[in-house]
């Protein structure tokens, strides 16, 4: 029905940048809120940011307030992840996410996930 590709991950060092891509595929319609979550090794996947359909509703962790832009291009089918000041706490596996209708910060909210991008961040 619908597939999430994520990239853009990959090693930065502490203070750098990255920013992650989440390509939607297929029923892209059944797509309104969208969201990131991360999962370190050995802890459970936790929530980073999430976005309406309009960008107008848009949640962030208080771990990455300040730091993480979510961001969306609807006619592109793209969700973005823009980290800036990166942190060695910050490294995991990043996902994104889809849901039907409203922006949530729990994992059992949302539809559809990809496969996941690895972000490290090195001291």
């Amino acid at each position: 029905q619908v597939q999430l590709v994520e990239s853009g991950g990959g090693l930065a060092q502490a203070g750098g940048s990255l920013r992650l891509s989440c390509a939607a595929s297929g029923r892209t319609s059944s797509i309104y809120a969208m969201g990131w979550f991360r999962q370190a090794p050995g802890k459970e996947r936790e929530f980073v940011a999430a976005i309406s359909w309009s960008g107008g509703i848009t949640y962030r962790a208080d771990s990455v307030k300040g730091r993480f832009t979510i961001s969306r291009d609807n006619a592109k089918n793209t969700l973005y992840l823009q980290m800036n000041s990166l942190k060695p706490e910050d490294t995991a596996v990043y996902y994104c996410a889809g849901g039907n209708l409203f922006p949530e910060k729990k994992v059992d909210e949302y539809d559809y996930w990809g496969q996941g991008t690895q972000v490290t961040v090195s001291s």
